[in-house]
């Protein structure tokens, strides 16, 4: 039985000057939680203060993960930006909702939908 995990796949797209859609496939956990936190890092470093977080096909999150996401979060509201969580996996919605993320982070059906509600939430500011 192997005990090896899928390797985390991370494509980043721009659908607008200011809102990274980053698409994240495979386990997020210890081990893999790093290179996504540098994407993210690399994104504001270059004024994209909208991070879109595609979880769909994220079968497994540890707390190394949510750290990454809060930490993101945190962060982006310090430039007036947001993070949006797009179709979590149920596992790790499960673990969204257990430990509060999902209170804080929104999380949206489709890209198309987060998209709408970043544009909202530059209309409001």
């Amino acid at each position: 039985m192997s005990t090896e995990q899928t390797p985390l796949s991370i494509e980043v797209t721009m659908p607008r000057e200011d809102v990274a859609l980053v698409v994240v496939q495979g386990f997020l956990d210890v081990d893999t939680a790093t290179e996504l936190h540098h994407h993210l890092a690399n994104q504001t470093h270059h004024d994209r203060r909208h991070l879109l977080l595609d979880l769909s096909a994220v079968p497994f999150m540890d707390s190394s993960g949510i750290n990454i996401i809060l930490k993101a979060y945190k962060e982006t509201r310090q430039i007036g930006g947001s993070v949006g969580l797009i179709d979590p996996a149920p596992a790790v919605q499960r673990i969204l909702d257990l430990t509060g993320v999902s209170l804080t982070v929104p999380s949206y059906a489709t890209a198309h939908e987060a998209l709408d509600k970043v544009g909202d939430s530059l209309n409001q500011s």
